[in-house]
């Protein structure tokens, strides 16, 4: 079992509720456990308790006895046996589309799209979303509200059954509806990469939009990480079937764009000044450093405690601490032990506030700045690739760095991991 400090608020709330309520027996018994938020509301806010984009974000308690929770009215969920998250994966092989921003809009800074409502706003206004849709569009819907009345059927969890489900009047929220001519597409955003998403957040407006217009009605996420928009166009093959949402095409945008030349980091590779090491930040065991920079911008809007972090985004307890602590470690990110906040330093501020170029440049740096980092790029740049494992874990050895042979092993992949990421920045 884990221990208390693996988990959240949510995780320990839940396996309350379980034990008082006996949810597992009722759930084998008929499979599924209805509950009302008034229940809920008793341990903790059911808004913060029911609340699951991803499937990590999903209490312990659920993850191990193969379940999850959908909302049917305004106050009431069910539990049980439910297939409720669909896998994304971003292709490398599709072409990254510029496009540039207009010069007479002076409202919006496209350096600093730090909230899933800006980056929608943006993609919009530039004709991204034109673009997507092969025709002109009109932003047209936006927020909370109902779903009205409707039946669908979901898979299960642990066989090839389905349940059946009946929603009324439960809540749903759109980010974003852009109508043209022939469609209606329907935008789910996420400022951040992710590995899933609850099909709920696009499945619910689905079915309330295709029930009120005639036009084809296209469900679309839009991920913007790293100044870059990755949409997902997909399609409901059966409009009762819950699971039928499948992949019709990736588009990746970028705003415009500028290239990082070798040229410019030799420049800041020769005028680095390493920096002393930190004994209370650990060395980073944080292998995507695309997520260190998600993080980072995660950040920019407010502050966040690891327990937000942990149940609103794309990672678990054990990920949280590992990125923080990478964010800490390049010197970007502060932690405040007494009220347990994550916050950037003026430095990160500085850095996210910049144009794509001097902000990756900068990011650049930081990592540099550290003397295992830049000995390994060093290396590489003499090499023409990057070092192995055993040359970098030599490395480590040779600065200094007092971890176990195993632990400098696992380490070496987050320095290797760093290296490839720097050089894919480079044109």
């Amino acid at each position: 079992m884990p221990s208390n400090n693996d988990k959240t608020k949510n995780d320990k709330a839940w396996e309350e509720i379980f034990e008082e309520d006996k949810i597992l027996e009722h759930i084998a018994k008929c499979g599924y456990y209805e509950i009302d938020s008034e229940r809920i509301n008793k341990v903790r806010q059911s808004r913060l308790m029911a609340k699951f984009d991803h499937y990590v974000n999903l209490p312990k308690i659920f993850k191990s006895s193969h379940l999850s929770i959908l909302p049917i009215s305004r106050s009431k969920y069910l539990i049980g046996y439910f297939d409720t998250h669909y896998k994304v994966e971003y292709s490398n092989s599709v072409e990254i589309i510029p496009f540039e921003f207009p010069e007479q809009v002076e409202s919006v800074d496209y350096a600093n799209l730090y909230s899933e409502s800006s980056a929608l706003h943006c993609a919009f206004l530039t004709k991204i979303i034109d673009d997507l849709a092969g025709e002109e569009t009109i932003y047209t819907v936006s927020g909370r509200m109902s779903t009205k009345e409707f039946n669908f059927k979901i898979k299960s969890s642990k066989n090839e059954k389905y349940y059946p489900i009946n929603v009324e009047n439960a809540q749903c929220e759109i980010d974003g509806g852009f109508e043209s001519e022939n469609y209606f597409l329907l935008v789910e955003a996420k400022n951040y990469s992710i590995d899933d998403f609850m099909i709920r957040q696009l499945y619910y407006p689905y079915r309330l939009w295709s029930s009120k217009l005639s036009k084809q009605v296209i469900p679309v996420l839009m991920t913007y990480s790293n100044d870059m928009f990755s949409f997902f166009i997909y399609k409901f093959d059966d409009a009762l079937d819950y699971n039928s949402l499948s992949l019709v095409k990736q588009k990746n945008y970028i705003i415009a764009p500028e290239n990082i030349q070798l040229e410019d980091v030799n420049n800041i590779f020769k005028k680095i000044n390493l920096i002393a090491k930190k004994d209370d930040v650990p060395f980073p065991q944080a292998d995507n450093f695309e997520r260190v920079v998600d993080l980072l911008s995660l950040l920019v809007e407010r502050d966040l405690t690891r327990d937000e972090i942990t149940e609103n985004y794309q990672f678990d307890v054990r990920q949280t601490n590992y990125y923080t602590d990478a964010c800490r470690y390049i010197g970007l990110v502060n932690k405040y032990k007494k009220s347990g906040f994550f916050c950037l330093t003026d430095e990160g501020k500085d850095i996210l506030s910049r144009h794509q170029k001097n902000k990756y440049i900068a990011l650049i740096k930081k990592i540099l700045e550290h003397e295992i980092f830049y000995k390994t790029f060093e290396l590489s740049i003499k090499k023409g690739e990057t070092p192995s494992q055993e040359e970098v874990c030599k490395v480590m050895l040779d600065c200094g760095l007092t971890l176990s042979s195993t632990t400098i092993e696992r380490r070496s992949q987050t320095v290797r991991k760093w290296i490839d990421w720097i050089w894919s920045q480079i044109e």
